[in-house]
C-alpha cells in the first residue's frame, strides 16, 4: 500500500517507497492535488511527482538513483564539434543562440509534445501550472538553444540551493537537448554545483555520463546542496 496524502500531510520517510518486488518500485505516495509548495518540499526530501492525466498525483523516490556529476558529463567528438559551430557562430554570424529562462513555458510546451513510442506525457497542465509559478519565484529554470530565432532545443528543471533537478528534455534538431545541456552543465560547475538528479535510469543519460547511485548516498548528497545559498544569477556560460 502507498500513503494518501491529506492537506498538508508531510511525506512519508523515502524508506518506505515501494520495491521491486511491489510491481511499481519508487512509488511513495499519492495525493489528490499539488502546489508549488508541496513541490518544493518533495525536492528538499528526495521525491519528485510522475503521473500522468486523469491519475492521481503520484510521487516517487526511486533507488536507486540517475544522477549526473557535473564533472562527469560527456561530450562526445561530434557533439564538440557542434558546440564550437554554435560558439562560433554565436560570435560571428549569430544564427545560434543560447538564453537561459526567455521562454520557460515554450520549453515546458515542447517538452510535452508527443514523442516516438510514449504515450501521452506526465507534463500535464497542472504541472505546467505549478512549475511556472516556480519559475516566477526563481526556483524554475530553462535553457534553451536558438537557430535562426526558432527554439531548436531545450530543458527545464528546478534548482534549490546547490543542488539542480533535471525534469525534461527536448530537441527539434540533431543533438539540441545535448547543447541545452552542455550549456548547463558548465554553469552549475562554474557555481559550484556537483549534481544533477536525473531521476530514472535511462541509455541516453548513461550515454551522457550519468550514473545510477543508492538512494541513501543521493539524500546525503541532497541535504547538504539544498541547504547552501542559492545561485543569484541564471547566465550562460559556454562550455569549451
Amino acid at each position: 500500500m502507498i500513503h494518501w496524502l491529506h492537506g498538508n500531510d508531510p511525506f512519508p520517510d523515502t524508506s518506505q517507497a515501494l520495491t521491486e518486488k511491489d510491481g511499481a518500485p519508487g512509488l511513495l505516495a499519492a495525493s489528490a492535488h499539488m502546489s508549488p509548495e508541496r513541490l518544493l518540499n518533495a525536492y528538499r526530501h528526495g521525491i519528485f511527482p510522475w503521473y500522468t492525466e486523469g491519475q492521481p498525483v503520484l510521487w516517487w523516490s526511486t533507488d536507486p538513483r540517475m544522477v549526473l556529476y557535473t564533472d562527469q558529463f560527456k561530450i562526445s567528438r561530434s557533439l564538440k564539434k557542434k558546440l564550437k559551430t554554435v560558439q562560433a557562430s554565436m560570435q560571428t554570424d549569430q544564427r545560434w543562440d543560447i538564453r537561459f529562462d526567455s521562454a520557460f513555458l515554450d520549453v515546458m510546451h515542447a517538452c510535452a509534445e508527443p514523442r516516438e513510442q510514449q504515450e501521452g506525457t506526465w507534463i500535464t497542465k497542472e504541472i505546467v501550472q505549478h512549475y511556472y509559478t516556480l519559475h516566477k519565484q526563481g526556483y524554475a529554470h530553462s535553457v534553451e538553444v536558438w537557430l535562426d530565432g526558432s527554439l531548436a532545443g531545450g530543458l527545464y528543471g528546478l534548482c534549490i540551493g546547490r543542488m539542480f533537478f533535471g525534469e525534461s528534455m527536448f530537441s527539434r534538431i540533431t543533438d539540441g537537448s545535448k547543447i541545452a545541456l552542455s550549456w548547463l552543465v558548465q554553469f552549475l560547475k562554474a557555481n559550484h554545483v556537483t549534481m544533477v538528479d536525473c531521476q530514472q535510469e535511462t541509455a541516453h543519460l548513461t550515454s551522457l555520463g550519468a550514473v545510477a547511485i543508492p538512494r541513501s548516498a543521493f539524500l546525503v548528497h541532497l541535504r547538504q546542496a539544498v541547504a547552501q545559498s542559492p545561485i543569484k544569477s541564471w547566465e550562460p556560460i559556454a562550455p569549451l
